[in-house]
């Protein structure tokens, strides 16, 4: 029972790193498209007929699925934090992008624009897109250590709980080893049954953990554009109580046979 209780205990902080994994994952991969799709062109100087042919251009260009100017009201509503009033401040006119394929070049978009409305800048957003790759990949990397960590953790206790279970039983495992059990017999019979009490005790870790990672994929649903429910790691769940009798098995084999060759 205890045994069943800590691999338990285990599962759900594995539950939760993998849930944190995927979750940064799809949030970090919406992000990026956005962020990577989304270009803007300033247009000094933006009197009709620049802001006009800027967007002529951009229209044109394949690699442009969309291209509209952005209203001077809103951009002044936006610098208003930074910059208090806007009115007076000689504002570039600024235009939104979007990529038809995340892979076009931006630079070569900026230099068409350029070469047509002299002054025009085009903006990319790689920096952000770096630094959204670079946390999903730290994201992903601390969750993979937690669940090293938990694996780590599982096995020294079940083989705490089969050295346990060894001493409580040495009598019986010296009279069948010298009726001719042999070593494997001895450990596949303590690691079937340290298997399935590990594999109950995750699948019900894993259950625990459900309305506490619905709560969480519900609060991030709208920011991944998913339901909730969508948005859990289910394979990953499912994979648990797997993964922890896998676990056990080794665990117990390695530490009932090494019990066994110190056997005088």
């Amino acid at each position: 029972r205890l045994l069943t209780g800590l691999v338990a205990a285990m599962a759900l902080l594995a539950a939760l790193a993998l849930a944190g994994r995927s979750g940064a994952d799809r949030l970090a991969e919406r992000w990026r498209e956005g962020a990577q799709a989304a270009v803007t062109v300033q247009v000094p100087q933006p009197t009709p007929d620049r802001m006009a042919r800027a967007i002529a251009v951009l229209r044109d260009l394949p690699e442009v699925a969309g291209a509209e100017p952005v209203d001077p009201a809103r951009m002044a509503e936006l610098l208003r934090p930074w910059l208090g009033g806007a009115e007076g401040l000689p504002l570039p006119g600024v235009i939104e992008l979007r990529l038809a394929e995340l892979s076009a070049d931006a630079t070569l978009i900026g230099d068409r624009v350029a070469a047509e409305v002299p002054g025009a800048v085009t903006e990319a957003h790689g920096v952000w897109v770096a630094h959204l790759s670079a946390l999903s990949r730290a994201v992903q990397g601390l969750a993979l250590a937690v669940l090293a960590l938990v694996a780590a953790v599982a096995a020294a206790v079940v083989g705490v709980a089969v050295r346990a279970g060894l001493s409580a039983r040495r009598d019986a495992v010296l009279v069948l080893h010298g009726l001719g059990a042999t070593d494997a017999d001895v450990a596949g019979r303590f690691a079937r049954r340290a298997a399935w009490l590990a594999g109950i005790g995750a699948a019900g870790g894993a259950a625990l953990a459900l309305p506490a990672l619905a709560g969480l994929a519900a609060l991030a649903g709208p920011l991944a554009g998913e339901a909730s429910w969508q948005g859990l790691p289910w394979l990953d769940l499912a994979l648990l109580p797997v993964m922890a009798a896998a676990v056990a098995w080794v665990a117990t084999q390695t530490t009932v046979r090494r019990w066994l060759r110190r056997l005088p």
